[in-house]
């Protein structure tokens, strides 16, 4: 086994410390402890893409620790069974989990299993964002589809699901063209102060 200089990478906005060993392995295998990652790798494998794999890698390892952090506390169960009981018939809640491999909606919920799963950035908005999602969710127990009698129901129990939708819009915009924006920009939107300062 052959050391490499270790070296500072970002991955998603996480600073590790890589530290690459090459050698007699078939695979590409990394460990993460705190911000150090390790990586052995093939010694034919090109340096292009062990990078690309390496990062991949250290992306999947970040995303299972956030969902395992996210996961620790019961607030979020707490909460989703609180909001279950303004239904007129509460429904099931067993588990809540954030979910760091769900992409393309903010939740889901199986009546089912009484299960609710959670986009990982729901954990760091704003609680009635959260609480709105839930309930969304919730109210799938009674409506499969979202016609009328599903926004009365949602809205008879979660009076901030408008303001809520309004929030969740701005974010998915935002995220969809964020790469798009100059570091001028970027640093702009960080400074900007809420058009309602006390509308948290």
């Amino acid at each position: 086994m052959t050391d490499q200089p270790r070296q500072s990478i970002a991955v998603d906005g996480v600073r590790l410390t890589l530290e690459v060993r090459r050698g007699r392995v078939r695979n590409v295998n990394a460990r993460l402890t705190g911000s150090h990652l390790r990586v052995s790798a093939p010694a034919s494998l090109p340096g292009g893409e062990l990078e690309r794999i390496v990062h991949e890698l250290a992306r999947t390892l970040l995303r299972r620790r956030r969902s395992r952090e996210l996961n620790r506390d019961g607030h979020v169960l707490r909460l989703a069974r609180r909001v279950a009981q303004r239904f007129p018939e509460p429904p099931a809640v067993a588990e809540v989990a954030f979910s760091t491999v769900q992409r393309a909606r903010w939740g889901s919920y199986s009546p089912a299993t009484g299960a609710i799963r959670l986009h990982a950035a729901l954990a760091s908005m704003p609680p009635w964002v959260v609480e709105a999602v839930i309930a969304h969710e919730l109210v799938h127990a009674f409506h499969r589809n979202h016609g009328p009698g599903f926004w009365a129901l949602l809205r008879s129990v979660c009076p901030d699901t408008d303001r809520a939708r309004a929030f969740l819009a701005g974010v998915s915009w935002l995220a969809r063209r964020y790469d798009s924006l100059s570091p001028a920009e970027r640093r702009q939107l960080g400074a900007a102060s809420p058009l309602d300062p006390g509308g948290q």
